[in-house]
């Protein structure tokens, strides 16, 4: 949880009234961090209620603040379920998933790279024009790709390592704002 909230401390896109779709929730922190900043509950008075729709593979215990779906969000017609539980689009898609891990480091980063596209590719169907894309990566060479296609939607892409983050995980993360359309 805290890299989420390093993350937006420093980039802003938690903001109230912003409908947020957190892919791979489970076990829920970052929609916990999310649900305060966003005004998910609406218990700050004269700022916009946001939204903030879970979805994971798993079944995911319930978060105030929160709507949580037991969702494949590779299968057909999952970006459109999700615009129908949002009501439209998704001003930030954030995704903490990771593979299950191999043992064997390249193909361990291959499959979170491979995720992580994934994640970006169903980002571009869901995203509101100006929207935000968060996701973790593994540094190691095969993210290239994805840092490219990135670049050609959104206006800016920077990969950080949040203080939260260990110094010896070769986990970082990719923040892309400004989503083209």
């Amino acid at each position: 949880a805290y890299k989420i909230m390093e993350l937006d401390d420093k980039y802003r896109f938690l903001v109230p009234g912003a409908r947020v779709v957190d892919l791979g929730c489970a076990p829920g922190g970052w929609c916990q961090v999310a649900v305060p900043r966003v005004n998910a509950l609406g218990d700050t008075p004269g700022k916009a209620r946001g939204f903030i729709l879970g979805v994971d593979l798993q079944e995911v215990e319930p978060i105030a603040g929160c709507e949580i779906h037991q969702l494949d969000f590779m299968e057909d017609g999952a970006d459109e379920k999700v615009k129908a539980w949002l009501g439209g689009g998704a001003d930030v898609v954030m995704s903490d998933m990771a593979a299950a891990s191999s043992g064997h480091k390249q193909t361990d980063h291959l499959r979170i790279i491979a995720l992580c596209e994934a994640a970006a590719y169903f980002a571009f169907d869901v995203l509101e024009e100006g929207g935000t894309f968060v996701s973790k990566v593994l540094q190691g060479g095969a993210e290239g790709e994805l840092q490219k296609l990135l670049k050609q939607r959104f206006e800016k892409v920077a990969n950080v390592k949040p203080p939260a983050s260990r110094s010896d995980s070769s986990e970082k993360f990719v923040v892309a704002t400004g989503f083209r359309g």
